[in-house]
């Protein structure tokens, strides 16, 4: 019943956050438009599957991703667990390579998650259609899904040591800078695009309850300022992975000519 009561509530609030985006859409339709929209009763259909799946996946969240990226962080960092596979000597303090099951654990997720982001798949099927096959569907996920789980891995890193993130994304941004100056020119708006299609439904809940879980269970660490910031690894490190995935595939094209 509490599930339910939960569920209930939760398509109330979706409806509210929905209503303003179909209200721009209608209005402009029949307002400056002034044309009826084709198959209404479709387009009304297919708004309440919106309603519906966004209520069950918002709930979903709060149920089960976000607890189990929380967990996962916590288990992952336990002092018996850490204890149990550190590297470093047991009588000195933890180093940082003693949570080498964090970062694999980041990549991993990651990877993972980037792969299965529905905004990813529909672009990288689009620039397929529009380069007409010369972007691969799994050549561009597979980049981005390396970007993000560098990036990702790297973030959790970061909070580990306790280092300021703005070395980090000053650093990357430079590295972005450098690489469009010499990436093909077709590849550079789509490589700014895949940091954004990432932060998207699927990956930023793990990743967020990941990085809060590590701040809060890593000794020293604030949830507040460490917990935050490995989302914006997730955006940056796609724009480096696709435009060097270009730029690998433009030096092979060149050498099999020459």
């Amino acid at each position: 019943m509490t599930l339910m009561t939960e569920l209930v509530s939760t398509f109330a609030t979706t409806v509210r956050d929905v209503l303003p985006i179909a209200c721009i859409l209608f209005g402009f339709q029949f307002f400056v438009l002034r044309r009826p929209i084709p198959q209404l009763k479709r387009v009304l259909i297919g708004f309440l599957f919106v309603l519906v799946g966004l209520s069950l996946f918002l709930l979903g969240l709060e149920k089960a991703l976000f607890p189990i990226g929380r967990l996962m962080a916590e288990q992952l960092t336990a002092a018996d667990f850490i204890q149990h596979w550190r590297l470093s000597p047991s009588h000195r303090a933890l180093h940082w390579a003693d949570y080498y099951w964090v970062y694999a654990f980041a990549f991993a997720i990651g990877a993972s998650t980037t792969i299965a982001e529905p905004s990813l798949i529909a672009v990288a099927i689009k620039a397929n259609q529009v380069s007409a096959g010369a972007i691969g569907v799994w050549g561009l996920r597979l980049a981005v899904a390396l970007g993000v789980a560098l990036g990702i891995a790297l973030g959790a890193w970061r909070i580990v040591t306790g280092y300021p993130i703005h070395w980090f994304i000053i650093a990357g941004y430079v590295c972005v800078v450098i690489q469009t100056c010499f990436a093909p020119k077709s590849i550079v708006p789509l490589a700014y695009d895949s940091g954004g299609v990432t932060t998207s439904t699927v990956t930023v809940p793990l990743v967020a309850a990941l990085g809060l879980g590590l701040a809060e269970t890593v000794p020293g660490r604030s949830p507040l300022i460490d917990g935050f910031g490995l989302i914006a690894f997730a955006s940056l490190f796609p724009m480096i992975t696709v435009m060097g995935y270009a730029q690998l595939s433009t030096w092979r094209q060149h050498k099999e000519n020459d």
